[in-house]
Formats: structure tokens, C-alpha cells, sequence
């Protein structure tokens, strides 16, 4: 299944002939510019130690009172194989769109664009939380620190104007903004862990295990459960990698090593920088600090001294805007392939003269704007944030269930791939789809103790309901335009049968 290269564009691989309702993509390719270094990095920023463990650590002190390395270590084991999977589907299919495409190749039209709404839908809203989240640390480095929504959704604008230009300029200044993001996160978490690890560690390991129920869970299997969806942040968007495929060096052989390596490093970091913090912090200092808008911070000036505080906010505000330009880069890239393909408007497939997607990327970031706008109300963002989380597992479950299917009914020979796992990939396929559909259930399981105490009922069910909307909404459309095309087609095969007269 070869891949043709012609100065510098890709050519998505044939289908096979058993992949129903394929449609092979014509017109404009994009540029081949990103180095197996470039795959990688874009998946680091996009995973991003920093932005996944520091946006989560207050939720995970505050519900599970502590205790929560093993559902953490346990959720990065678990996604480890998911990555696997994924890897092995783009060593075969190495296209623009990643999961969508592969859901369209292997499942077909109409599971290729319920695969293309939910990840859209998904990686948007997990934009706008990192936009979010992001805008509160811009405004903590340059001391405009407020409590106030209007201000967060300012400042997250502001977030995504810089994540839009750094996205549109050349893709050198792209490169660059990535790598100094993954050397940010070097610094801002490794080399942080580190350093409390060897000098300011107060506990023995067994602090890691202990205090677990003693949060707002009412026991401790509830607090272990919660851990486990809460956990589920820190490890998405590993699959960013194969969404930009098409733009990589060698995609067949370097986008798996991306996929898997980029999850692996930053789990690696993400479990130890959370080791380190649990082992150097009384227990009673996290919880206190988890009640404000930047539990990180004061933590980690009362142990190196008040003139780390605005160096420590520079690395972290750098790693931010890398997470949030390579999800801007991830997401639109879906939205092109789907706009090629006649599953959104002509208009967004269309590049510009450097062939990057622009049109796509200002889709993407508008919709993510609008988004912000839930900021406004806490319990509204609070659900973007938890379908963000909760759709990037819905199409966990689907990519892995296509691939279970496909492979156990024939209708994929992963043995054509490059990454060739022979029984090991059958078993792999398995164990992620059942932990996929299982993060999944217990992500959008409603858990009051996890929310405010006035949530709205509708808060608590958010991911079922917002998933639940997106998926009738796309069926119903999908039956709409099936009767308008059998319509028009029963008409032209009357007209088709109706003599004409002929006229002198």
C-alpha cells in the first residue's frame, strides 16, 4: 500500500478493495514539512505533562482527599495500549484526520461521519479548556489575576488570538513555539520534580497510596473511580500525532513511534511530577491550595523562594500556549480532512499558498471562542470541560471498536501495516476497547460529590447529554439526506422511464 510522494505533497494510500464506502481524496495535499522530531514534539505539547497533571491536581486532591498515584498510574498503563492500537492503524493508514479517517476507511460513510462529529466536537471543546485554562495563567504572568468569569473568557481569548497566529505564520516559527513548549515542560516538570524530589521530600512512598476516600468521595472504591475519570485528562491527545500524517517524513514508519513515544514520555513525567509534589507538600497545604484558581504556584514559591514565582508562571504560560497551538494544529486538520471528503463546507478544505489549512484554522479556533463564552458561567464551563473529556473517549471506544471489528471479521489485515503485532495486536485491540468503553461509562457516570454543591442536574449528566445531542442530531441528519438522495433518485428514474413527445 505505497505512498506517493511528489514535491513535498502525500498521497493518501489506496484503499483496500474489502474497506466499503471509501472515497479516494483528490485535489490539493498537504506539505510534507514536519520531521519525525516535529511528530513527536506536537504530541508531547498536545499531551503536555504541565497542562494535563497542573489543571487536575486540585479536582483529584479535593475529591479523593488524596491517594490517587495508582488510578493515575493505572489510567497511563491502560492508555498505553489504546496508543497501540492507534499506532498500528497509522502505520497501515498514514491520512490526514487520524481516527475519522480510519472509522470511514475500515467502518464506512455513515460510521466515518459519526467518528468525524464526535472528534471534532471533542478536541473543540478540549480546546476551549485549554484556552481556558490556559487564559488564567497568561493572566497570572502578567499579574492581572482575577476571580471574576468575564475576565477568564478575556484572557482566554487572548490565549487563542496567539495560538491562531502562531498557527498561520510560517511553520518554522510553529516548530519553534513546540519545541521551546517541550523544553518548558522539561523544565517546568521534570526538572521541578526533581528538585523537590531530591531536596524539599517530607514523606516515604507509602504517602502516595494513603488518604485515598478521605475527600468529598463517600468511600473509597467512589474516590478510586472518580480518580480514574479525572485521570483521564492527563493522557488525550496522543493522537494528535496521526491527525498531521500527511505532513510527516516517513508517516508509515514515524507517526506510530510518535503516537506511542510521546504518551509514554509524558506519562513518565506526568507519574513522577505527581509523586513529587504528593512526597514534598503536606497534605493540608495541597487541599489549601486547591480551593483557588492556581493550586501550583504557592506550593512551589514556599518551598524555592518568592523569585521563583514569575519564572515558574513563564514556563508554565510557554507550555500552555505549545498545548494549545498543537491542538489548534490537531483539531483543524480533522476538520480539513472531513471538509475534503464532503462532510463539512468545500470551503474549509481549501489552503492556502504556504498549503496550510487556514480556513480550517480559523473554524476551529472561532468555534473554540464561542465556547468560551461558558466561561461566563462556572457550571457551564464545567461541563465543556468534562464532554472534552468525555468525547476524546467516546472516539477512543469507537477507533478501537472498528478495529476489533474489522479485524476479527476480516475486513482489516493489519499484517499490511508497517507495525506488525501479530496475536499480541488481537489481544492489545481488546483490552483497549473494553478499557475505552469503560473510562467512557465511568467519565460521564453523574458524581455529585464531584461537583459544586448547587450543580444543576443537568451538570451532573453533561457528557451523556451533550453526546447523546451530537450523535441524534448527526443520525437524523445522516436519515434527512439518505431520503433526499433516494428521492431524487426515484425522480430521475421516472423522468428517466416517461417517453418524451417529439415536436415539429
Amino acid at each position: 500500500m505505497p505512498v506517493e510522494e511528489s514535491r513535498g505533497a502525500v498521497v493518501p494510500p489506496a484503499p483496500p478493495a474489502s474497506a466499503p464506502g471509501v472515497v479516494l481524496v483528490t485535489g490539493d495535499k498537504l506539505h510534507r514539512s514536519m520531521s519525525v522530531w516535529n511528530s513527536f514534539t506536537l504530541g508531547f505539547a498536545v499531551v503536555s505533562p504541565v497542562v494535563g497533571l497542573y489543571a487536575i491536581i486540585s479536582v483529584q486532591t479535593t475529591v479523593t482527599g488524596g491517594g490517587w498515584f495508582g488510578a493515575l498510574a493505572t489510567c497511563l498503563v491502560m492508555q498505553l495500549l489504546v496508543a497501540t492500537v492507534y499506532a498500528e492503524l497509522s502505520s497501515q493508514f498514514p491520512i490526514a484526520g487520524g481516527a475519522y479517517k480510519w472509522a470511514r476507511q475500515l467502518g464506512g460513510v455513515t460510521t466515518g461521519q459519526f467518528a468525524g462529529v464526535i472528534y471534532v466536537s471533542s478536541t473543540i471543546a478540549m480546546l476551549t479548556t485549554t484556552a481556558y485554562t490556559g487564559g488564567v495563567w497568561l493572566a497570572l504572568f502578567f499579574g492581572a489575576e482575577s476571580e471574576t468569569g468575564s475576565a477568564f473568557v478575556i484572557w482566554g481569548a487572548v490565549f487563542l488570538l496567539l495560538c491562531t497566529i502562531i498557527n498561520l505564520v510560517n511553520v518554522n516559527i510553529f516548530k519553534l513555539v513546540i519545541t521551546m513548549g517541550v523544553y518548558a515542560e522539561v523544565v517546568g516538570s521534570l526538572g521541578v520534580a526533581l528538585l523537590l524530589f531530591l531536596f524539599f521530600r517530607q514523606h516515604s512512598f507509602s504517602e502516595l497510596f494513603q488518604h485515598l476516600g478521605t475527600g468529598t468521595a463517600p468511600d473509597q472504591l467512589s474516590a478510586f473511580l472518580a480518580a480514574l475519570a479525572i485521570a483521564g485528562w492527563a493522557f488525550i491527545g496522543f493522537d494528535a500525532c496521526s491527525t498531521i500524517a500527511e505532513e510527516t517524513h516517513e508517516p508509515k514508519r514515524m507517526v506510530p513511534r510518535a503516537v506511542f513515544f510521546s504518551l509514554c514520555m509524558v506519562g513518565s513525567v506526568v507519574l513522577f511530577n505527581s509523586a513529587a509534589l504528593t512526597l514534598a507538600f503536606d497534605r493540608e497545604a495541597l487541599i489549601a491550595a486547591s480551593a483557588t484558581s492556581d493550586p501550583i504556584t504557592p506550593v512551589i514559591t514556599g518551598s524555592f523562594g518568592e523569585w521563583a514565582e514569575k519564572p515558574f508562571l513563564a514556563i508554565v504560560m510557554v507550555a500552555f500556549l505549545a498545548c494549545g497551538a498543537s491542538v489548534v494544529k490537531y483539531t483543524s486538520r480533522i476538520v480539513y480532512s472531513m471538509a475534503r471528503e464532503g462532510h463539512m463546507p468545500a470551503v474549509l478544505s481549501r489552503l492556502g499558498p504556504d498549503k496550510t489549512p487556514r480556513n480550517a484554522v480559523i473554524c476551529t479556533v472561532s468555534l473554540a471562542g464561542l465556547g468560551l463564552l461558558f466561561g461566563l458561567n462556572d457550571g457551564a464551563v464545567a461541563t465543556v470541560i468534562a464532554f472534552g473529556t468525555g468525547g476524546l473517549y467516546a472516539m477512543f471506544s469507537m477507533t478501537t471498536g472498528v478495529g476489533l471489528f474489522t479485524r476479527l471479521t476480516g475486513r482489516w489485515n493489519p499484517a499490511l501495516g508497517e507495525l506488525k503485532l501479530g496475536v499480541w495486536g488481537l489481544l492489545i485491540n481488546t483490552a483497549a476497547f473494553i478499557w475505552s468503553v469503560f473510562e467512557l461509562v465511568n467519565i460521564a457516570w453523574p458524581r455529585p460529590y464531584a461537583a459544586a454543591p448547587d450543580a444543576p442536574w443537568w451538570q451532573l449528566w453533561a457528557v451523556p447529554l451533550v453526546l447523546g445531542s451530537i450523535l441524534g442530531i448527526t443520525a437524523l441528519y445522516i436519515l434527512i439526506n439518505k431520503m433526499r438522495k433516494k428521492s431524487t433518485s426515484h425522480s430521475m428514474q421516472r423522468e428517466a422511464k416517461t417517453p418524451h413527445r417529439s415536436t415539429n
